[in-house]
């Protein structure tokens, strides 16, 4: 996963304070100066090096291409709006997103419901080219601009006592036809993970995507990226943060625990009840290009295995 670092930003740079007021246009400000500013060099978190382009994962470059743009913003589940990926493309844009805040509370010293661009003004916007493997068998390489979860929570500083973090996605019914329709889940979205998923280097919340502002079909305006996840733990649209005692019943696992586990590690090993997790499909890669092999913790083991290493991960999807 790239990281590109901005350098110093001069004083004309500085962010004018009317667009700090305009949600959409801070982002989009935020978002040129990173990338105007990353260097030729890319760093890569667990000390690995490549150059610009190139995917790392467990200490090597491996030369993978992103996905294009066209297909990561037109290759979307989000089924608030439509079980269709294309339908939900179009029918997002109704999302408004403009004010937005998040609330977070639970086990923490300083909750509260904050406005986006007060989390993003204590923030570094980075660029974070991870694998997405999704549950579905196929697979994208994405940009991601955005920024480690684990320094938002220790801003509100989290007790002793939180052992879980809980997200809720936004609830719309009136503009979220299968919200409105009790589809499928029970409504509004809810993801977890355990305090030290959330606080890990990795765990992204990110605001953009190729450099820009991040597509209502992708989240927009803020969502969760956990790259040795699959990819539905990577709620989109988030609300609110709650940190808990207690492991949450998450929107999938409470429907069908068996194939949507709370864990949801990617692991090849273990199946879907009707398909194999063994491969998947590289989107964008081309017809007659066969599947990859698809790896454990999405590649990300060197980084991530450690938070496992006392569970049995073939009882745990």
């Amino acid at each position: 996963m790239i990281i590109k670092t901005k350098k110093n930003i001069s004083g004309n740079e500085i962010t004018d304070p009317q667009v700090f007021r305009d949600r959409r246009k801070l982002i989009k400000a935020l978002l040129a100066l990173t990338t105007a500013g990353s260097g030729i060099g890319s760093v890569f978190a667990a000390s690995d090096y490549a150059e610009p382009g190139r995917l790392a994962h467990n200490g090597l470059a491996n030369n993978l291409v992103l996905t294009p743009k066209g297909l990561i913003q037109n290759y979307t589940n989000y089924y608030e709006f439509s079980f269709n990926k294309q339908d939900a493309t179009k029918l997002a844009q109704k999302l408004p997103i403009d004010p937005w805040s998040v609330e977070i509370s639970g086990e923490v010293e300083k909750g509260g419901v904050f406005n986006l661009e007060d989390i993003l003004s204590g923030q570094t916007l980075q660029e974070y080219i991870y694998r997405f493997r999704c549950v579905e068998a196929w697979s994208m390489v994405i940009p991601w601009m955005g920024f480690p979860l684990g320094g938002l929570l220790k801003r509100a500083q989290p007790l002793s006592t939180a052992k879980f973090v809980k997200f809720t996605s936004v609830y719309l019914p009136e503009i979220m036809p299968n919200q409105k329709n009790d589809a499928m889940l029970d409504w509004p979205y809810v993801e977890g993970l355990r305090i030290d998923e959330a606080m890990h280097p990795l765990t992204l919340l990110a605001v953009g995507v190729y450099g820009d502002t991040l597509p209502k079909q992708n989240g927009a305006p803020l969502r969760l990226v956990v790259p040795w996840k699959y990819g539905f733990k990577s709620i989109k649209a988030i609300v609110k943060i709650e940190l808990l005692k207690r492991a949450p019943i998450t929107s999938w696992s409470g429907f069908a625990p068996k194939d949507y586990g709370f864990y949801a590690n990617v692991n090849p090993s273990v199946p879907h009840s009707r398909w194999s997790q063994y491969s998947e499909r590289v989107l964008g890669s081309g017809f007659f290009t066969p599947r990859r092999e698809t790896e454990l913790f999405n590649g990300y083991g060197e980084q991530v295995a450690g938070l496992y290493k006392h569970m049995d991960l073939h009882h745990f999807f």
